[in-house]
């Protein structure tokens, strides 16, 4: 076989690609020079692992972009946050009257709450953990992913990992201390695997809290109308609340940015009633609760009663409920927007809601049951419960679209099954629906609604899935400060003390209230988990036998240029998962077709632990075998935010990069003789017809595998991969073009 040559071709015609209006930054040559360090690998993965601006896509946008996408953040991010006042008090006291000194001391603690967790660590600190613009609990691992060799994911070499010569820094002790944890991670499975289930645990929590928001946020605030009739049982007010969850779906197929600028306004309006009324309660009532900000009204809470004040926390936490959709949603605005929008106007006006109904309670502590709307003026009621339903039903749509952002990032890293992606808008790319996923968040969420029928057992649930989202992202926080931002030890102390050990003490809690609906989220975490798992599992079982199967250098030399069968004049695009060698699955085309055609390009389709890889670095080409040969590899890669190139789109590009190759190979050889015959045979190998070449393969269990093996790769994988998107529709590849061989693999 002829030496491997490998270029990295710049897409003709096209512009890197831009994020928000705004190109992403290319990174010094000499930055790349370093790459050199690392030991040698093969050729095509070493020029994979080159993506320029992996690490520097600073977003640089105009003051008005960053006002609008904060205006929009508004109606998307910060729905569920903004109607936690209609439960949290009484769901704080769910089973009690409490004093105006409890009043105080739960006061003191939802606003220390509040200050702590979603302004300091979320807006301030995680957000800065983002991969390049996006958020969430696989941007943080994908984030590890590259800057150590832990990746369980499938398709994706150990030597791809080593991304973290992105970011030499000069040696010093923290430099080296992360280095110790690199190799100490690198070095056990069990880390490589407890990292990978910790992800996919997050991603879990978080589609579980995207259940449960939409619920209870739309019963809380439909619970009002029994005002205006005081007979109305639950049945009636769940039936509405259904109703309203329904049309709430329906139109998510409009995409985040329609929505966002449709819900917007109504949730602004809603933050400034809340924060209003709340002025209003406080100079009514009691101005006396203001001394809440004195945090030693804590400490008091919890000596009076210590079992009762730590109960009463799985109500407390439910006032940073939606905190995570700040980080899981950040892809579909900029880290400056959240916090414009969050620090500027949601937690003024939260805090004046809360103080405000403390002020009231303080006085009238026998409406705990219902803290909200009997707080609220006679004369505003009702305009007040019409904003309150309008902005349940934008709380929702924090965790749906956060829901579908995580999902499709876990798709594109081969830990979720196939689902349909739409891109919702073409402004910003982060911003997408999945059909599915919808309906069966719809079906999950009328279950839950009709089963539960009142928001107390549901707010119990609620807490476990808000508090076990934070207690990963903090996890996996901890490991990029020690890893990737090379944190001193005395500030991951700090952060640890000052976050951590709080968020286990809330953990405490609200696992006190497991049979009282708290088992509710853990179930739905579970499911997923199971179904995540044994995706990836089995995903990365096929693709280890592909490797170990691959076709000998020897084989293909043996066959001849023409391969031992006829070759017809067309150009055959043969997908498979490896990079390099020849896939098992060629012998079979060999075997089973008649003739091969005259031009064959081994294509995969690559997803890198990044959230998006540049246009003008999409492919990579590398030939195989010898010039009389005629056959090319082309690794096309994407990043898991990136939107997949159509068939035709793909043909033509990939076209020009095959003939682009072909010029440069000729210059470096100093032999442009034949560079026109080959670029002349290639066109016309082309207007013959382009047939798209895909194995149909059947995943078993070998036969010495253990049942519970059998069970989960003939059964509930098989389940799973005939109920979800076949290959060849996720690649947008024609029908009447595409040709499929069947092979077995043995895992």
């Amino acid at each position: 076989m002829g030496d491997d040559v490998v270029l990295n071709i710049e897409t003709l015609g096209s512009e890197p690609m831009e994020k928000n209006g705004e190109p992403l930054e290319e990174v010094h040559e000499e930055e790349n020079q370093k790459k050199k360090q690392f030991h040698s690998l093969d050729s095509l993965d070493k020029e994979a692992n080159k993506i320029s601006s992996l690490h520097s896509a600073s977003k640089v946008v105009s003051i008005a972009t960053v006002l609008q996408l904060a205006f929009q953040s508004i109606g998307v991010v910060y729905g569920d946050i903004g109607t936690s006042p209609l439960y949290v008090f009484s769901s704080t006291f769910s089973n009690r009257v409490p004093s105006k000194n409890d009043v105080v001391g739960a006061l003191s603690l939802i606003i220390y709450t509040l200050t702590l967790f979603p302004l300091i660590k979320y807006v301030f600190i995680v957000l800065l953990a983002n991969d390049n613009g996006d958020g969430g609990t696989f941007a943080l691992y994908s984030l590890i992913c590259r800057n150590s060799k832990v990746s369980a994911i499938p398709n994706e070499r150990q030597e791809e990992m080593e991304l973290s010569a992105y970011k030499l820094k000069i040696p010093n002790k923290n430099l080296k201390r992360a280095q110790r944890i690199k190799e100490a991670l690198e070095s056990s499975y069990c880390a490589k695997t407890g990292l990978l289930s910790m992800a996919l645990l997050g991603t879990c929590m978080v589609i579980g809290d995207g259940i449960l928001t939409p619920c209870i946020s739309v019963l809380s605030a439909v619970d009002g109308v029994r005002k205006f009739d005081t007979g109305m049982s639950k049945d009636v007010v769940a039936m509405i609340s259904i109703f309203i969850l329904v049309m709430l779906f329906s139109i998510q197929r409009f995409g985040t940015d329609k929505v966002g600028y449709t819900f917007a306004p109504s949730i602004l309006v809603w933050f400034m009633l809340i924060g209003s009324i709340g002025i209003f309660n406080i100079l009514r009532h009691d101005s006396t609760v203001l001394k809440a900000f004195n945090p030693i009204y804590i400490i008091s809470y919890f000596k009076r009663d210590p079992k009762a004040a730590w109960i009463s926390l799985g109500g407390v936490v439910l006032c940073m409920t939606g905190t995570e959709a700040m980080f899981a949603d950040l892809g579909h605005f900029s880290v400056r927007s959240i916090q414009i929008a969050f620090s500027g106007i949601v937690y003024p006006c939260l805090i004046c809601a809360y103080v405000g109904q403390a002020a009231y309670l303080s006085i009238f502590p026998e409406n705990i049951t219902d803290a909200f709307y009997k707080s609220i003026p006679e004369s505003v009621y009702w305009p007040m419960f019409v904003a309150a339903v309008m902005a349940s039903i934008i709380a929702s749509q924090a965790m749906i679209s956060a829901t579908f952002a995580i999902i499709k990032q876990s798709m594109a890293l081969g830990c979720f099954p196939r689902v349909r992606i739409i891109h919702t808008s073409h402004k910003h790319e982060g911003q997408v629906y999945i059909p599915e996923i919808n309906f069966l968040l719809m079906l999950a969420c009328v279950l839950v609604t009709a089963s539960f029928k009142e928001t107390t057992n549901i707010g119990n649930a609620y807490g476990i899935a808000v508090v076990g989202v934070m207690l990963v992202t903090s996890s996996l926080l901890v490991l990029i400060m020690l890893m990737v931002w090379q944190t001193s030890l005395p500030l991951v102390a700090l952060f640890v003390l000052s976050f951590g050990s709080f968020e286990l003490v809330y953990f405490s809690s609200v696992l006190y209230k497991f049979t009282s609906g708290g088992y509710l989220p853990l179930t739905f975490a579970s499911v997923l988990y199971f179904v995540m798992y044994v995706w990836n599992y089995v995903q990365t079982k096929r693709h280890n036998f592909e490797v170990e199967q691959k076709v000998s250098t020897e084989y293909l030399n043996s066959l001849g240029s023409n391969l031992g069968i006829s070759r017809v004049p067309g150009l055959g695009l043969l997908y498979t998962e490896l990079t390099h060698g020849i896939p098992a699955i060629f012998p079979h085309f060999l075997t089973n077709l008649p003739a091969i055609h005259s031009v064959l390009v081994f294509v995969s389709v690559k997803y890198l632990p990044v959230n998006t890889v540049p246009a003008e670095e999409r492919f990579l080409l590398q030939r195989v075998g010898p010039k009389d040969y005629k056959m090319y590899r082309c690794i096309a890669r994407y990043g898991y935010r990136d939107r997949r190139i159509g068939n035709e789109e793909f043909e033509l590009l990939l076209m020009e990069n095959l003939k682009n190759f072909i010029r440069n190979e000729s210059w470096e050889e100093g032999d442009s003789s034949v560079e026109g015959e080959e670029i002349r045979f290639l066109e016309k190998s082309r207007e013959a017809g382009v047939v798209y070449l895909l194995g149909h393969s059947e995943v078993r269990a070998s036969e010495n595998s253990s049942l519970l093996k059998r069970v989960i790769v003939n059964y509930v994988y098989d389940f799973l991969r005939r109920n979800c998107r076949q290959g060849f529709v996720d690649l947008q590849i024609p029908n009447k073009n595409l040709l499929q061989v069947g092979m077995n693999y043995s895992v």
